[in-house]
């Protein structure tokens, strides 16, 4: 019973977007390691930007960061 949770910063990601990723995210796991798809759950999680660090920066500072470094 495959649980997957995908997590994303909460930039409009659409509903057909989230569809996409839940099939995608189930097919894969259908394809590779012989899953059921009736028993496969995908959870997508949308973090606000506040929430969310890379590199030790809130994200918003990162991406600027990495924007001014190109």
């Amino acid at each position: 019973m495959p649980y997957v949770n995908i997590q994303v910063t909460r930039e409009g990601v659409t509903s057909e977007q989230k569809a996409r990723l839940i099939k995608g995210a189930t097919d894969l796991l259908v394809e590779v390691l012989d899953k059921n798809p009736m028993t496969t759950f995908v959870v997508i999680d949308e973090v606000g930007m506040e929430s969310w660090g890379i590199g030790g920066l809130p994200v918003e500072q990162f991406r600027v960061q990495q924007l001014t470094k190109a």
